[in-house]
């Protein structure tokens, strides 16, 4: 494996671990609610579980309240039971076709629960993030016992991925004090 390959996948992977906490994140519920927040409800739709967006329209009504339009009449109910199932602590309100899902406020003890939440996903993106680093410097080391490549090589190409590393858990930190910032605003 040359350098550039090891350094291009350490990017890769620390890449999809941003990724995976922007996931994590978007899940996290503040007071406002976006149409992605259903995203990771499932509903039963003719023996197999599929998420809401595939079986209804999610929509935005106001600033508080949510609005899922089935595509099914008969879809109505089950959309109404999975909401509720759901670990989001949502109540829906059926009304005809149209399924409004209000948001509560957060009191200011939920808002410092979610916080520390947020900050948990953080620190287990760091950790993935540094056991990539960990990952490439190793077979850094091992490419250079093979005598595939020079000591200075390996020097400059760990200070590369160092750089990738802080780079990538600096964006990480940014993220959280965004997260926390939309937590905490009321």
């Amino acid at each position: 494996m040359s350098i550039a390959e090891i350094k291009s996948t350490a990017d890769d992977k620390m890449h999809k671990s941003l990724e995976a906490l922007k996931m994590a994140l978007s899940k996290i519920r503040t007071g406002r609610p976006t149409p992605g927040l259903l995203d990771h409800v499932h509903v039963d739709y003719y023996g197999s579980p599929v998420p809401i967006s595939q079986v209804a329209n999610v929509t935005l009504i106001d600033s508080r309240t949510l609005g899922v339009s089935p595509w099914e009449r008969q879809m109505a109910p089950v959309i109404d039971k999975a909401i509720r199932d759901s670990d989001l602590g949502l109540n829906p309100v059926l009304m005809g076709e149209l399924i409004r899902v209000p948001m509560p406020a957060l009191s200011e003890e939920r808002r410092k629960e979610l916080t520390k939440v947020v900050r948990g996903e953080g620190e287990h993106a760091k950790v993935a993030i540094r056991n990539l680093r960990r990952e490439a410097n190793d077979h850094l080391k091992r490419a250079l016992k093979d005598k595939e490549i020079a000591e200075d090589e390996e020097r400059r190409a760990q200070d590369d991925i160092q750089k990738l590393t802080d780079r990538n858990v600096a964006e990480v930190d940014k993220l959280l004090a965004a997260k926390e910032q939309e937590i905490m605003t009321v």
